[in-house]
């Protein structure tokens, strides 16, 4: 399995008029429930040869949407800001809410949850949402779930279950949004694999920042734990008020989002049906609104069409496709190695190795802020050296590095080991997803890509949840060989994806 060869011209046999309309309608606000093919009423039969339309894609391709990328982007650094600032959080959480570790798990199963009602929920909504509207939705959830963190601030575990839900709300947001964002810049004719690594370096920049508004807030009002690691209880007690502040920035975080996306995806933030209805009344023709009723029952049949279709098509994905199921587990794992490690370091440092709270709060920068250089600088590398070699010596790092981490007790070199890994991690989600944007034909790429998407960010809520549960009982030192086990899973996955034979290299 692991020799399997496939070119990306074997499994994308579409003509170039129907890729040319398909790419148009994608980015520029059209439907992604259809697909009709049509060439345009200016063309004459010497325009429609494949040398002269494959001219025109060329030419589009020029013309990347940089407004659209960057909003796209700003929505990955959005995600990031909310991953970062959890892992410093959590001891603040726990002091709060007066929890266990056991119970922070369940801030990690809502997240869960979130992502898993995405993944049932997608192909419907794809099928009859345009880009925009599902843009839209994602950063108005993403901004309510900010909105509702504030007044969950008091004392007593019995305000915790409402904290946890504004996670789920968080989830759900963030999958409608950047897996679709996500699919949007995969789609782009013009070197995607580019810009995948920029709006996920968009991803580690937020978690690169996250952390440091986290510990800064959270650590504000006392200085007392700079000192001495026996002062950890006195900075999370005046800590307390300082973590909820972290929330004031996230909202005008997702305010941003959401103005953005609005203004950079309003060619296709209203329905058709709506656009057809403005189109026909206006104020100056001294008519009346047209009747809506007849329109929309003559759409019914092909609304529940296009219903059944992206489901069909999901269905066979799943039940068929091996490549589809071998680059979820990738990222399932991979992911979930990423956030464990993460999420988790703070209280690991902490507790097992006696660091003082004040100063590990800030270690995630490290891993974060790796997986950025990361990247930024290893994206074009790995594309020219070949992907799969590359990110299977990107994981035999990661390995030894995490080893390193786990077997030597200065904190300053698990710091350093930590943020190595980081940066060798840095070209693997974008990577992978340039894979998967060759493996399947565009017309499934929306459906096989948000469904990766959403697996890979269960994978980061399963897994962090599992390492709580597991701690309870035997300490938090169980991150280390959890951690490594995933990055060794990973690779494997990875391993068995067949090679796709880009145009680059034949």
């Amino acid at each position: 399995m692991s020799t399997q060869t496939v070119t990306a011209n074997e499994l994308q046999p579409i003509p170039m008029v129907e890729l040319e309309q398909q790419q148009h309608e994608y980015h520029h606000g059209g439907d992604l429930g259809d697909s009709q093919v049509a060439t345009s009423p200016a063309m004459t039969p010497a325009d429609t040869g494949p040398a002269s339309m494959q001219h025109a894609v060329v030419n589009r391709a020029t013309a990347a949407p940089y407004f659209k990328l960057l909003v796209a982007g700003f929505s990955f650094f959005c995600a990031g800001v909310n991953d970062g600032t959890l892992g410093p959080l959590i001891p603040y959480i726990i002091d709060t809410f007066r929890i266990g570790t056991g119970e922070v798990a369940f801030i990690y199963v809502s997240t869960f949850a979130g992502w898993f009602l995405a993944a049932a929920t997608g192909p419907l909504f794809t099928a009859h949402l345009k880009l925009g509207q599902l843009l839209t939705l994602g950063a108005a959830l993403q901004l309510l779930a900010q909105c509702l963190r504030m007044p969950w601030g008091g004392g007593g575990s019995s305000l915790f279950p409402l904290f946890c839900a504004t996670f789920f709300v968080q989830a759900l947001g963030m999958a409608y949004q950047d897996s679709h964002a996500n699919t949007f810049v995969s789609g782009l004719p013009n070197v995607p694999h580019r810009w995948l690594g920029f709006i996920h370096a968009c991803y580690a920049l937020g978690c690169l920042v996250g952390p440091l508004i986290a510990t800064g807030l959270a650590t504000s009002t006392t200085s007392t734990s700079k000192t001495s690691p026996s002062a950890t209880t006195t900075a999370t007690t005046a800590g307390v008020e300082g973590w909820r502040r972290v929330y004031f920035i996230l909202i005008g975080i997702g305010v941003l989002n959401m103005a953005g996306v609005a203004l950079a995806f309003r060619d296709s933030l209203w329905s058709s049906s709506t656009s057809r209805l403005l189109r026909t009344y206006h104020p100056s023709n001294n008519n009346t609104p047209p009747a809506a009723t007849d329109s929309e029952q003559q759409h019914q049949p092909q609304k529940r069409r296009k219903t059944r279709a992206a489901f069909r098509e999901l269905a066979t994905l799943v039940l068929h496709s091996h490549p589809l199921w071998l680059l979820s587990l990738f990222y399932f794992f991979h992911f979930g190695a990423l956030l464990t490690a993460g999420g988790w370091v703070v209280a690991f440092l902490t507790t097992a190795r006696g660091g003082a709270l004040s100063a590990m709060g800030y270690v995630p920068t490290g891993l974060y802020g790796g997986l950025l250089l990361g990247r930024l600088l290893l994206a074009e590398p790995t594309f020219r050296l070949g992907e799969r070699p590359m990110l299977l010596a990107y994981s035999a790092a990661c390995v030894a590095l995490q080893l390193v981490f786990w077997l030597q007790p200065s904190v300053v070199a698990s710091a350093a080991a930590l943020g190595l890994m980081g940066f060798f991690s840095g070209p693997f989600f974008a990577t992978g997803m340039s894979v998967a944007s060759q493996l399947f034909p565009k017309k499934s790429q929306s459906a096989a890509l948000g469904f990766i998407f959403v697996l890979a960010q269960a994978g980061g809520a399963i897994f962090p949840s599992i390492t709580g549960l597991v701690a309870t009982s035997a300490g938090v030192a169980v991150l280390q060989p959890i951690v490594l086990a995933l990055i060794a899973a990973s690779a494997f996955c990875w391993y068995l994806v067949p090679r796709v034979v880009s145009p680059h290299e034949e």
